[in-house]
């Protein structure tokens, strides 16, 4: 695998091919562009081809990383260079929603692809066929980043997204796409279970915490001081311990560009999206995987599936999305970290 590692300029033309690799993590993410850490011989063609803004890519995968960071370590004890970057959909970090975007209730897909055809062009990027996910969305949106909207988008509808590059033919594919249930609550197709009794989970790590857990969300507007246009957002009903109260100011949504009934969808969505940030009470489960194990890395189940996890000593057996698979090349050896749930603190946080 690690032989094969190539490097492209932005234009997508073959720079060269890298060699003396000790280190690659291969980090993909359902809900946002994934990233990667490549450590290598400090070679004079490492070091030429490895330049900002030069793509690497692996044959046969579905994203490319975008080289952001080079860092050279250089003595007589250490030799190394490091690189770091995000994968191709971080371009969409890079552009604005402008001047403005209502969404009305409308298709959460076509919402994602009018976004990216409505920005300032990016080279070589272009749509790909749609899924036909009927979720919908309403919101409003003046100068703010693409790249939080469509992760923001992507997780309220459960979807991931990727830049897909096709070097042959120098170009890119926006692709939103739908991991597959596997787990042991279906019949349609063959079960994926993640269990210490089938000896498929190692060194796991289980968190679980409340701390900025909210789930009913005033959601309004100030305004030389006075609070203004308030909606509630969330379980109203609840009472005692159980409400946990927050506030969302959205001052940017511009009441005189929307219909009366258009300002409030926007409005509440804000206020569902605050909450969807702060559902920090779901858990997450880390653990070390056997990609080559009783059920393989790619065949029986890829990134934004969902699949069964069950720990019973720890009292863990629930349906989990595997939101995160981190590849880690390694000294000649392939393993998978993958996350079962989503973390806090890689969610979106609201304007």
């Amino acid at each position: 695998m690690l032989e094969d590692v190539r490097v492209y300029s932005r234009e997508m033309e073959l720079i060269g091919f890298l060699s003396g690799i000790t280190s690659l993590q291969w980090h993909r993410m359902y809900y946002g562009p994934g990233d990667f850490e490549l450590h290598a011989a400090t070679t004079e063609d490492n070091i030429r081809y490895l330049q900002l803004e030069n793509l690497i890519w692996i044959p046969g995968k579905p994203e490319a990383g975008v080289v952001e960071s080079i860092d050279i370590k250089y003595s007589s004890t250490e030799k190394d260079l490091v690189v770091k970057g995000r994968f191709l959909s971080s371009y969409m970090d890079r552009r604005l929603i402008r001047p403005s975007y209502t969404a009305d209730n409308s298709n959460t897909e076509t919402v994602m692809r009018t976004l990216l055809s409505n920005v300032v062009a990016i080279p070589k990027v272009e749509l790909g066929s749609t899924i036909g996910i009927t979720d919908t969305v309403s919101f409003n949106a003046q100068y703010k980043g693409l790249l939080d909207y469509e992760q923001r988008l992507a997780k309220s509808a459960a979807v991931g997204f990727r830049f897909r590059p096709d070097f042959e033919n120098k170009k890119i594919t926006f692709e939103i796409f739908q991991g597959v249930d596997r787990s042991a609550d279906q019949t349609d197709r063959p079960q994926v279970i993640f269990s210490t009794d089938f000896g498929n989970l190692e060194q796991i790590e289980y968190s679980r915490d409340n701390y900025s857990y909210k789930n009913v969300c005033y959601v309004g507007q100030i305004n030389d001081g006075t609070v203004s246009s308030v909606y509630t957002t969330g379980d109203d009903t609840l009472t005692g311990l159980d409400r946990r109260e927050t506030w969302l100011e959205a001052s940017d949504v511009n009441k005189d560009d929307l219909t009366t009934a258009q300002f409030e969808s926007s409005m509440k969505q804000r206020g569902k999206d605050e909450l969807q940030n702060n559902k920090c009470k779901s858990s997450t489960l880390d653990s070390d995987v056997d990609p080559n194990g009783n059920f393989q890395y790619l065949k029986d189940y890829d990134l934004g599936d969902v699949v069964t996890v069950r720990h019973l000593e720890w009292g863990i057996e629930r349906a989990e999305r595997i939101t995160e698979i981190n590849e880690v090349y390694e000294s000649g050896v392939f393993k998978i970290e993958p996350t079962f749930g989503t973390r806090a603190r890689i969610a979106f946080k609201a304007d």
